[in-house]
């Protein structure tokens, strides 16, 4: 067995790591490293049937852990800031005082720092620039993750999670034809360009434990006026998901374009 490792990975709110990470987290784990959550908020003003605050940021959390232990993780870590709400309004004024959004970069640096040293974490995933599809708090994950990898005594492997732009951009041109009510403009920055990804994780085994992880957040199932984006994947049928969810693409700065890896410890 290879030397066991750690990695963090780092998300902006409960159930960002079941959308994203989970297949790579469930894999990590069942080799036998050391997976590390680290949350930014509760996510207590995500859109839910529960009101917006204490009692639906606890039950995220609860909802979180049931995931983490689900995908193997051995800790799980709130940074503890306040969840800025996508719909929180366009003014600092409209958000919670200590909203994650507004937060000091080097003063969360610093907390998130200080758990990969705790941790000896060789590895550290964020999002993209672009925060994925643009939440404020996911961009500050980006930002705040960037500069903590910097102050870490050992500095980690830096991965950005991301999905492949090219394939999601096609299946987002074809459903237009069939809702034209779909923005495909917001699609076009979003993510990452294949060209521009670095790792291509195989999660296929994993894809049914990465399904379970998206099941443990009820609360993100039900609410709002339409659908929602997490119940309507969990009605995709098992084969369809293990193709659609069997690869989780990530992003490595420091190294040239055309890099080809599978594995996030890949070197």
């Amino acid at each position: 067995m290879c030397r066991v490792k750690t990695a963090v990975f780092f998300h902006a709110h409960p159930d960002d790591e079941a959308l994203l990470t989970a297949g790579t987290m469930a894999m990590l784990a069942a080799e036998g490293h050391r997976v590390v959550l680290v949350v930014a908020t509760a996510g207590e003003h995500g859109l839910a049937e529960l009101p917006h605050g204490d009692e639906l940021g606890e039950t995220r959390m609860n909802e979180l852990y049931d995931s983490a232990a689900r995908l193997g993780c051995a800790r799980v870590v709130r940074l503890g800031y306040a969840d800025s709400g996508l719909e929180a309004g366009g003014g600092a004024e409209d958000r919670p005082a200590d909203a994650f959004m507004d937060a000091d970069i080097e003063e969360a640096a610093t907390r998130l720092a200080a758990i990969l040293d705790e941790e000896k974490a060789e590895l550290l995933t964020i999002y993209d620039p672009s925060g994925g599809y643009g939440h404020p708090d996911h961009v500050q994950v980006y930002r705040v993750g960037t500069r903590a990898a910097k102050l870490a005594a050992i500095p980690p492997i830096l991965l950005e999670a991301t999905v492949n732009r090219d394939p999601l951009l096609k299946g987002v041109r074809l459903a237009a034809r069939f809702y034209p009510q779909l923005d495909i403009r917001s699609f076009e920055t979003a993510y990452s360009a294949s060209a521009d990804i670095t790792h291509r994780v195989n999660v296929r085994k994993w894809t049914s434990v990465k399904r379970q992880s998206m099941a443990a957040h009820a609360t993100q199932a039900s609410g709002g006026d339409g659908d929602r984006t997490l119940a309507a994947l969990l009605k995709i049928p098992a084969p369809v998901y293990r193709y659609v969810f069997g690869t989780e693409w990530y992003v490595r700065r420091d190294l040239p374009p055309g890099t080809k890896m599978t594995h996030p410890f890949d070197d």
